[in-house]
């Protein structure tokens, strides 16, 4: 509980110093990068694990909140955009993978469900079960997201000069009592409903979907208040944060830079494929990459609430890479090389 406490702790003051310094997503960022930091140093600092499925489903929530029926007009456009993620996430494992086998030295099974675009425990279950170095498949994923996030803060601020501040929880009506109950109806129910359903990222899928439908049929327009929606963020960057504790800084360096590389190449493919969505569909570069970064579902969907991106379109096309992955990875390990 100590440890716990102080990473929620050094978590707050370090969104609070980037929110100070008006630098990109300050409560997640700024939570992630002093508890990993404090992680990395082995400093006593734990993240609250426990609360994860709470501040997922909450994310979760506000992010359905913006599925109206006017986005949703829009879903069966993206037939096309769908077919080209397909070939998109084909490219990054054809790229990706070796990139870890001979650049990374890691045999073929490990490099293979550490390059994979998938899920962070989808990966470990598989790796693990067919026998990869399961800690080299955590630090690449774990750092692939955190790589991801970072570099596409800076991007969207730097060179595209979108105000990538706090992720905005939009401007809906008080939150009332009424609200309240759907809102938090929403986030248990979905929750739950994930869980059973099995879905991918179930206490985040399950509380959008819920969230989605009480907003499109008209139940509530509110959302969850700001100052919820921040404090979610603190507590989700200081989990991401304190993943790293017990790693060795040298080991760390070496698999960031691996990852930087990796990632690198992932963003480099997004390009091109944003560049195709958008001669095919109309689909701006802003939004195509938000939909193709190799970065968490739920971190992404902020990215995208924070410079007022189609947060429907950019979560499912996530899912449909999570689900892509899920399916594929499983049955194509089976042709990889011996072992070495």
């Amino acid at each position: 509980m100590a440890r716990t406490t102080a990473g929620l702790a050094l978590g707050t003051l370090g969104g609070l110093a980037f929110y100070a310094l008006a630098l990109p997503l300050p409560w997640m960022l700024g939570a992630l990068f002093a508890t990993m930091t404090a992680s990395v140093a082995g400093l006593p600092v734990a993240g609250p694990m426990r609360l994860r499925p709470v501040i997922v489903a909450i994310i979760g929530v506000l992010l359905g909140s913006r599925f109206t029926p006017e986005v949703m007009a829009q879903i069966g456009d993206t037939a096309v955009t769908l077919a080209i993620l397909t070939f998109y996430l084909i490219c990054v494992a054809v790229v990706v993978v070796p990139f870890y086998r001979f650049v990374g030295r890691q045999d073929w099974t490990t490099a293979y469900f550490a390059g994979m675009p998938g899920g962070l425990s989808e990966m470990i279950e598989f790796g693990e079960a067919r026998g990869a170095n399961v800690p080299v498949i955590v630090l690449a994923h774990s750092l692939r997201i955190v790589i991801t996030i970072a570099l596409m803060a800076v991007l969207f601020r730097v060179v595209l000069g979108h105000e990538v501040g706090a992720a905005a929880t939009g401007t809906g009506p008080a939150l009332g009592l009424a609200d309240a109950a759907i809102l938090t109806g929403s986030a248990v129910l979905g929750g739950f409903l994930g869980i059973r359903l099995r879905l991918p990222a179930p206490t985040f899928l399950g509380p959008l979907i819920l969230s989605a439908a009480v907003h499109l049929v008209g139940f509530t327009e509110s959302v969850p208040p700001t100052l919820l929606v921040n404090a979610a963020q603190v507590v989700l960057g200081t989990i991401l944060g304190c993943r790293f504790l017990g790693i060795a800084p040298a080991m760390l360096a070496r698999s960031g830079l691996l990852s930087l590389g990796a990632t690198v190449l992932a963003l480099a493919l997004a390009a091109v494929a944003g560049l195709a969505m958008g001669a095919a569909a109309g689909v701006s570069l802003d939004q195509a990459l938000l939909a193709l970064a190799p970065g968490g579902l739920t971190e992404m969907g902020l990215i995208a609430l924070a410079i007022q991106a189609d947060v429907a379109f950019v979560a499912l096309h996530h899912v449909a890479r999570i689900l892509v992955v899920l399916v594929v990875a499983p049955l194509f390990v089976r042709f990889l090389p011996d072992k070495s």
